[in-house]
């Protein structure tokens, strides 16, 4: 026999396969973009909401310059795990132009438009550029937040100069609603995997529960839990998905709850078929006669014999959790806006197209096929080092 534990053969089996490594480090970066969240994206407002119609449905690669204005309001205190978690509103406003200039204590821009000649002019004083004023004073001494406002007209130009006039890039373009779609990428990355290990974690709940309890006790317990499987079995899945959304309302939560009810199904009959197959082994036999409860031969002693399977359908339902929330949300019925959502920006852009901004509904669609072929792929392998004929022929 070769020399080695199993989990070790199982492991190394799992690394050869290139197609799985390569899908578990696209996973892993999804990872980490879903849990730094806004501190990584370039729109870092709540929900990557930030809209700018002047700039709608611009190719990738777009570049602009803005005028960004200061809010007329106090500073909102947004400390780092408020940023991560829900972004921070955003102290300014920007406006996107195509030429400026000075003029005394003013700055005059040129808004954005196909031809000079429809270009509007704006005028915006600088005080009111880079300070907070109260009630739009621009004779204040000092702003909302306690600083002291600057005179030196010179000086108020420097300052508007250097920090409140940038260049930006949209990497992946603009929606119809000015957004950045490459923010909203990122942001809807998170309510794609959230979504899964959430639903995934629920179903597992539920399904080796009833699976332990069918395939332990058979009898008359199998015969109800059984039937009871049957039933929800009987029931195409995006309908039971719809009519959980319809009874517990539309949002982000129950989103997790209805699709995580009607995936622990497979779980429950994997678990039972691989408790019935062990139950009658010696180590089962043996815990009985030294007196260890149902509970304990259970959850102790049996459960971990059936992890292997387990792990398999876990990767392969959470695939089909992604695409049931993407389907949901693309039906409207799923995660409501502003919350971004690979599913909701589809359903907000798939006319464009046959239009002449195609990559609006592509670029989602992407995403969720290649974070669904991923997970696919990740457990395919598993299922192959996991499989221990396979792995003592290593």
């Amino acid at each position: 026999m070769p020399s080695g534990s199993l989990s070790a053969k199982s492991f190394s089996r799992l690394l050869k396969n290139k197609p799985a490594v390569v899908s578990m480090i696209f996973i892993g970066l999804l990872i980490i973009v879903a849990f730094c969240g806004y501190l990584i994206t370039p729109d870092q407002t709540p929900f990557a909401n930030r809209q700018q119609l002047e700039i709608a449905a611009k190719k990738p690669g777009f570049k602009v310059s803005l005028l960004k204005i200061t809010n007329n309001e106090p500073a909102v205190a947004c400390n780092i795990f408020r940023k991560i978690l829900y972004g921070c509103p955003s102290q300014a406003r920007f406006v996107p132009l195509s030429n400026w200039y000075f003029k005394g204590d003013s700055i005059f821009i040129e808004g954005l438009s196909d031809t000079e000649s429809d270009a509007l002019t704006f005028q915006y004083h600088l005080k009111n550029v880079i300070y907070a004023l109260p009630s739009g004073d621009v004779n204040s001494s000092e702003d909302l937040n306690g600083n002291r406002i600057i005179d030196d007209t010179l000086l108020l130009q420097e300052k508007t100069r250097d920090e409140f006039i940038e260049t930006r890039t949209f990497l992946l373009g603009t929606d119809r609603f000015g957004r950045d779609v490459l923010s909203q990428l990122m942001i809807g990355a998170r309510v794609s995997l959230s979504v899964g290990l959430i639903s995934v974690l629920i179903s597992l709940l539920v399904g080796i529960t009833l699976g332990a309890l069918a395939g332990y006790f058979k009898g008359r317990v199998d015969d109800f839990i059984i039937w009871f499987i049957n039933v929800v079995w009987s029931i195409p899945t995006i309908l039971l998905v719809i009519a959980i959304t319809f009874a517990l309302g539309k949002g982000f939560w129950q989103v997790f709850v209805a699709v995580g009810l009607t995936m622990w199904v497979e779980v429950a009959r994997v678990v039972r078929g691989q408790f019935i197959s062990i139950r009658e082994k010696e180590f089962v036999e043996a815990a009985r006669a030294l007196g260890f409860g149902n509970l304990r031969i259970i959850f102790r002693h049996m459960l971990p014999n059936t992890l292997g399977p387990v792990i398999v359908i876990s990767a392969a339902n959470f695939a089909s959790a992604i695409l049931i929330e993407a389907g949901l949300s693309f039906l409207g019925i799923g995660v409501q806006p502003p919350m971004p959502s690979w599913g909701t920006m589809v359903k907000e852009n798939y006319a464009y197209i046959i239009l002449d901004n195609p990559w609006l509904a592509l670029l989602p669609g992407l995403s969720i096929m290649l974070l669904v072929l991923a997970f696919m792929l990740v457990g395919n392998a598993l299922r192959d080092a996991l499989d221990v004929k396979t792995t003592l022929q290593v």
